[in-house]
C-alpha cells in the first residue's frame, strides 16, 4: 500500500477539523515556519491527490520509505515537500516520475493504523519547486525554491469571482449525494478568499492532472478562473445525471427492475445522441454521401419513414434497421475507372500466366473495344477446362489489368435459389443473395466477379440456383437484377462476370447461351516446364521458408517429374511434387545436413517415390489391345480397349462399366465385321464359332460416349486376325453401321493426353482436321496425325503388317 488521497470531505470535517480544533494551534505552526532555517526538505511522493497551501489533509502511507520519512520529519519538526506522481500506478517512482511543483507542509499529528500503515494529518504552507534532488535513499531529499502567488490587480473582480466559485461549490454539494453536508459548513466558515480557493481546488472532483495545473498556476486570478470553468463542467454533468435519474424514476415499477434498467439505458442513449433517433440520423447521413437515382432515393425515404414509425423494442425494428444498413452499404452508382492501357494489361497477363494465348488475346480485344466505345456492356466469359490450368487466377489477372476490384464467388455445392436471389426480409435471419453481397464487399458497382465451379451447382428443395443465374448472366436483363431482400432492381450490367467450369455437360443450355465459352486445354510439356521455372518453384521456396538458392531443378529433371510422376492437363499435381521436393530440402536444412542443391533425376525419384512406367508397348504388344483417346472433366486421357476370342457361337459380351453409347458402338463394330468379313480377311467360321469379349480396364470407373467406336472395331479385327496394333498409336472417332468414320469433340485435350502418354501416331476423322489446325504446331511437333474417312483406312494404318 502506498500514499494516496484517502479522504472524503465528511472524514475531513468530522476527523481532521476536530483534531485541528482540539490539539493544534495554527498560529504556532505559522510561527514555526517563520523561524525555520531548514535548507534541505524531505520529498514525499503522493498519488491521486494534490495538496494546496493552507489546507489540512490526512495522508495514509504504507511504503516503508514513506513511513520512515513521516516519522523522522515529525520527530525533527521538519517541513516536508509533498509532490504528486505523474503515473499513479508506479509503486517505486523515480525522480523523473514526479512533478517538480508541490506544497511545503507541516505534520500536525501521526496516527498509527492496525494494519501497519500510518495516517499523517498535514497542513500546507507554501508552493515550491524542486531545484535539485540531493539524496534518493532511503527517501528523496531536495533543495527547493519557494513560489509566491501573484495577487490579482483588480481585487473587487477577484472577490466577485470567488463568490461565484463559492456559490457553485455549494450547489454541487447539494446535487452530489456522495458529498457530506458537513462540507457545506466548512466552505461557509472559511473567510480568507485565498484559503477558500485552495480548499476547493484540493477537494473538488477534478482529475489529479488538472489539479496539478491549478497548483502550478501562480496567478490567483487565473487559478480561480480555471477552477470555476472546471466546476461548471462538473455541475453540468451532475445536472444531466439528475435529469436522467428523474426521467427514469417516473417509469419505475418495483416489480420490474429489469425494465427500469433498460429504460435508464435508453434515456442515456437519447441524451448522448444514440438510440432510435441516432439510428435514423446515422442512416440519413450515410445516404447523403450516396450517388443514386430518384427512384432509389424515393424508396429509401419510404423505408426510413417506416423505421421511424416502429417501436425500437419490437423485432421488426431490427429487421428494418438491418435492411437499411445493407441498403446504404451498397455502392449503387459508384464505379472504379477502367484502365485502358492495353500494353500494360498484356504485360500483366503475360507475367501471371504462361501460354493461354487465345484467352489473353480475347481479353485484350474486349479491352480495346471498351476503350473505343466506352459504353460496351461487359461480356459474360465462361472459361472451360480441366483443373489446374489457371481459370480462377486468370479472373484475378483480368481484374488487375482492368484496374477493377476482384471478388471470387464459389458456386460449388450451391443448391438453394435464395443463395443467388436472397431471402425476403420478413424471414428470420434474412439476408441478400451472394451476388449483391459480393457487390457490397467490393465497394463498387463494376467489379470483376469470378463465378467459380459453375458446373458444380446442385439442385435442392428450394429452387434451382442455376435458373436464378439466368437473369444475372443475361446482359439484356441484368441492368435491373431483382434481389428478394433488396426488393428492387440493381444494375449489374457494368459488372464483368467470369464463370469457370470443368465440364459443360452439367450446365443448363439456356445458361450456356448467355455466355461466351472459351475452352482452355491443358498445357504441353514445354509449357509446364516454363510455368514451373517461372512460378511454381519460386512459390514453393517462399512457402517452405527457403531462399532461391536452396535447390534447383533443371529442364531434364522437370521433364522427368512431369512424365514419370504426374498425369494431368494442368499443373496442380506438378506443384504438389515440387512442394514435396521443397519440404525434403527444408528437412535437410533444419537437420543441418549436407545436400546437393542441384537435384538430380535419381534424387527426384528417391524423394517422390517410384516413377510410373513410361512405355505403352508392353500393354499394347498383344493382339486385341488398342489405345483410345477420351475426354474427361479433368482433361484428356487415354484408355485401353481389349478384346479376346473364345470358342462359342459368335456371341458378344462386354465389361468395364460401359454406358449405353459404348455398348452400342461395340455392337455396331461387330455387325460391321460380320458384313465385311471377306474384305477384312476374316473367315466366316471364326465369326460363327468364336465368342468375342470386349473389356475396357479400370472397371470401377463409369465410361460412355461415342468416341471409342473405331478403337473397338480395330480391337475386334486385331483379335480375329491375330495381328498386333502398332505400338505408340492411338485413335478416336465414331463409326456408322456402314463403316464411315465420324468426327468427335475434345480434340485438343485428347492430343495433349496422347503426347503425355508417349503416343507418336494418332488416327482422327478427316472432319477433325480443322480442330487440329487450330492447335499450335509446337504442341504437336512429335505427333503424326492420320486423317481417315472410312474404317478400312483405320485397319490399314493401325495393324502391323
Amino acid at each position: 500500500m502506498t500514499e494516496f488521497e484517502d479522504i472524503s470531505l465528511e472524514e475531513m470535517i468530522s476527523d481532521g477539523f476536530d483534531i485541528v480544533a482540539q490539539e493544534i494551534n495554527i498560529d504556532d505552526l505559522a510561527e514555526t515556519e517563520k523561524n525555520s532555517e531548514q535548507k534541505i526538505f524531505p520529498i514525499l511522493p503522493v498519488r491521486n491527490m494534490v495538496m494546496f497551501p493552507n489546507v489540512v489533509i490526512p495522508i495514509t502511507a504504507g511504503r516503508k520509505a514513506s513511513i520512515q520519512l513521516l516519522e523522522e520529519a515529525q520527530k525533527n519538526g521538519d517541513f516536508i515537500g509533498i509532490v504528486s506522481q505523474k503515473n499513479s500506478d508506479l509503486e517505486q517512482p523515480a525522480e523523473k516520475d514526479l512533478f517538480q511543483t508541490g506544497t511545503l507542509a507541516k505534520i500536525i499529528k501521526i496516527i498509527k493504523l492496525p494494519e501497519g500503515n500510518i495516517t499523517a494529518i498535514t497542513k500546507g504552507f507554501h508552493r515550491f519547486k524542486i531545484k535539485k534532488v540531493v539524496e534518493k535513499q532511503p527517501y528523496f531529499k531536495a533543495e527547493i525554491s519557494k513560489l509566491k502567488d501573484s495577487k490579482p490587480k483588480n481585487k473587487e473582480e477577484y472577490e466577485a469571482l470567488l463568490e461565484n466559485v463559492k456559490d457553485l461549490a455549494l450547489k454541487i454539494i447539494e446535487l452530489d449525494p456522495n458529498i457530506p453536508n458537513a462540507a457545506n459548513f466548512a466552505i461557509k466558515n472559511i473567510n480568507n478568499n485565498d484559503d477558500l480557493l485552495n480548499f476547493i481546488c484540493t477537494n473538488a472532483n477534478f482529475p489529479s492532472s488538472d489539479k496539478q495545473k491549478l497548483l502550478e498556476e501562480k496567478n490567483l486570478m487565473e487559478r480561480a478562473n480555471k477552477c470555476y470553468e472546471m466546476m461548471h463542467e462538473d455541475f453540468r454533468k451532475l445536472e444531466l445525471r439528475n435529469q436522467i435519474h428523474q426521467k427514469t424514476s417516473k417509469d419505475l415499477d418495483k416489480q420490474q427492475r429489469e425494465y427500469f434498467l433498460n429504460q435508464q439505458i435508453r434515456t442515456i442513449q437519447e441524451e448522448l445522441g444514440g438510440g432510435p433517433e441516432g439510428d435514423v440520423e446515422d442512416l440519413i447521413n450515410k445516404a447523403k454521401s450516396k450517388k443514386w437515382s430518384d427512384e432509389v432515393e424515393e424508396h429509401f425515404q419510404k423505408e426510413i419513414n417506416r423505421l421511424q414509425r416502429q417501436n425500437p423494442n419490437s423485432p421488426d425494428y431490427n429487421v428494418q434497421r438491418n435492411y437499411l444498413d445493407f441498403f446504404t452499404d451498397l455502392p449503387w452508382e459508384t464505379y472504379t475507372k477502367d484502365v485502358f492501357d492495353i500494353a500494360k494489361a498484356e504485360k500483366i497477363l503475360d507475367k501471371a500466366h504462361f501460354g493461354l494465348e487465345d484467352i489473353k488475346k480475347r481479353i485484350l480485344e474486349h479491352m480495346a473495344v471498351l476503350k473505343l466505345k466506352n459504353n460496351m456492356k461487359s461480356p459474360i466469359l465462361l472459361l472451360v477446362g480441366p483443373p489446374g490450368v489457371g481459370k480462377t487466377s486468370l479472373g484475378k489477372s483480368i481484374a488487375d489489368a482492368l484496374g477493377r476490384k476482384y471478388v471470387r464467388l464459389s458456386l460449388g455445392g450451391l443448391h438453394d435459389e435464395s443463395e443467388i436471389r436472397g431471402h425476403r426480409k420478413t424471414y428470420i435471419g434474412a439476408m441478400a443473395g451472394r451476388i449483391l453481397q459480393s457487390i457490397k464487399k467490393s465497394g463498387t458497382s463494376n467489379p470483376v466477379i469470378v463465378l467459380d465451379e459453375m458446373d458444380k451447382i446442385g439442385q435442392g428443395l428450394h429452387g434451382d440456383p442455376s435458373s436464378a443465374l439466368l437473369e444475372v448472366l443475361d446482359p439484356e436483363q441484368n441492368n435491373s437484377f431483382y434481389d428478394n431482400f433488396l426488393e428492387m432492381g440493381y444494375d449489374l450490367s457494368k459488372v464483368m462476370f467470369i464463370a469457370t467450369a470443368n465440364s459443360l455437360s452439367t450446365i443448363q443450355t439456356p445458361l450456356l447461351d448467355r455466355t461466351e465459352i472459351i475452352q482452355i486445354a491443358g498445357y504441353t510439356l514445354e509449357e509446364k516446364i516454363e510455368i514451373a521455372k517461372r512460378h511454381l518453384i519460386k512459390k514453393q521456396q517462399e512457402e517452405n521458408g527457403l531462399d532461391s538458392k536452396s535447390f534447383k531443378l533443371g529442364n531434364a529433371e522437370l521433364k522427368h517429374i512431369i512424365e514419370a510422376h504426374t498425369s494431368e492437363s494442368g499443373v496442380r499435381s506438378l506443384e504438389k511434387r515440387i512442394a514435396g521436393i521443397a519440404r525434403w530440402v527444408a528437412l535437410q536444412t533444419a537437420l543441418v545436413k549436407d545436400y546437393d542443391p542441384k537435384i538430380s533425376i535419381e534424387k527426384v525419384d528417391e524423394i517422390l517415390g517410384v516413377p510410373r512406367p513410361k512405355s505403352l508397348s508392353e500393354i499394347t504388344g498383344v493382339p486385341g489391345v488398342v489405345t483410345g483417346l477420351a475426354w474427361t472433366s479433368v482433361g484428356g486421357d487415354i484408355l485401353f480397349i481389349e478384346s479376346i476370342l473364345s470358342n462359342g457361337k459368335g456371341s458378344l459380351s462386354m465389361t468395364g462399366n460401359l454406358g449405353t453409347v459404348m455398348k452400342e458402338s461395340a455392337t455396331i463394330a461387330l455387325e460391321y465385321i460380320k458384313a465385311k468379313h471377306d474384305e477384312l480377311g476374316i473367315s466366316q467360321d471364326d465369326i460363327e464359332k468364336k465368342n468375342i469379349h470386349v473389356h475396357v480396364p479400370e472397371g470401377a470407373t463409369p465410361k460412355d460416349g461415342p468416341s471409342a467406336g473405331i478403337a473397338m472395331l480395330t480391337s475386334m479385327v486385331s483379335s480375329f486376325k491375330n495381328k498386333k496394333v502398332k505400338p505408340h498409336l492411338a485413335m478416336t472417332g465414331e463409326i456408322t453401321l456402314r463403316g464411315k468414320v465420324l468426327p468427335v469433340g475434345g480434340i485438343k485435350e485428347k492430343l495433349l493426353a496422347a503426347t503425355r502418354a508417349g503416343i507418336k501416331e494418332v488416327i482422327l476423322c478427316e472432319a477433325n482436321r480443322k480442330d487440329v489446325e487450330e492447335i499450335k504446331k509446337d504442341y504437336l511437333k512429335n505427333l503424326n496425325v492420320h486423317y481417315v474417312n472410312r474404317m478400312e483406312e483405320v485397319i490399314e494404318i493401325a495393324l502391323e503388317k
